[in-house]
């Protein structure tokens, strides 16, 4: 399926990540069902998008109407079997590797074959994702970053099997939603948190050590880095159990 012909999107997750990818999407003209088993994790995530939308029009990036017509394109539900009138599904849950297979299963078995079904995982082998269905050639990593409105990359991840199609269709999707989209290789956390995680681990360690004061620490990489946050704030802002989560991926991975 081509990014042309996509105009109705389930979200699986109504999260941190999965409000703002609902929230994107739904700016920019699709259909959106936002799904979560927790219907006041539902209610959260709507409240959200339109505080962020109000926001955004306060500050002259969108104009009040969109605000409306944005909200007006988002449905929930608590079934996961409402994706299947989806034409592609982004997974957005919390970073176990079971979780996500236990979706993807159940997403394959309720959705049409031509189904581009995509996981925002942030480390997770789409390989091994792509692995619980019987269309890994439909299965993408499409991996924002948080907050999803602002933060402008998104890392496209192919598994071993993912067709050039559905490649080029996650890729076309991000441009469409005014996104930078980046093609990454399936290794273990890719190339953000290959890169981040160990960094913020690092600050961890010299907070544990004595080496500096938390604030000391994030100073040094703002100022001497010129990073616009420090690890330890990013840390807290990521969630630290997602670290957590994020860093033994690494390590089962890599060693």
């Amino acid at each position: 399926m081509k990014a042309e012909d996509i105009s109705r999107v389930a979200v699986i997750g109504a999260g941190t990540m999965g409000n703002g990818i609902a929230h994107v999407f739904a700016q920019h003209g699709y259909q959106v069902t936002l799904i979560d088993i927790d219907p006041g994790f539902l209610d959260r995530a709507v409240n959200r998008i339109e505080q962020n939308l109000r926001r955004q029009a306060e500050k002259g990036k969108i104009a009040d109407q969109e605000v409306k017509e944005s909200m007006g394109r988002i449905a929930t539900a608590t079934e996961i079997e409402t994706a299947a009138e989806a034409q592609q599904v982004i997974e957005a849950v919390t970073e176990h590797p079971e979780t996500k297979f236990e979706i993807f299963r159940k997403l394959d078995a309720i959705c049409p074959p031509e189904t581009i079904l995509a996981s925002n995982t942030s480390s997770i082998s789409i390989t091994e994702i792509a692995s619980q269905t019987k269309r890994p050639d439909k299965v993408v990593g499409i991996h924002f970053m948080n907050p999803v409105p602002v933060m402008q990359l998104v890392e496209i991840i192919g598994g071993i099997a993912t067709s050039e199609e559905t490649r080029d269709a996650a890729v076309a999707t991000a441009e469409r939603l005014g996104k930078t989209p980046v093609l990454v290789n399936d290794y273990p956390g890719f190339v953000s948190n290959r890169v981040l995680m160990p960094m913020i681990n690092e600050a961890v360690y010299c907070v544990m050590e004595g080496v500096a004061e938390p604030e000391a620490i994030d100073t040094v990489m703002k100022l001497g880095m010129n990073h616009p946050m420090g690890p330890l704030a990013l840390g807290d802002l990521i969630g630290l159990d997602t670290c957590l989560a994020i860093m033994e991926v690494l390590h089962t991975g890599m060693g």
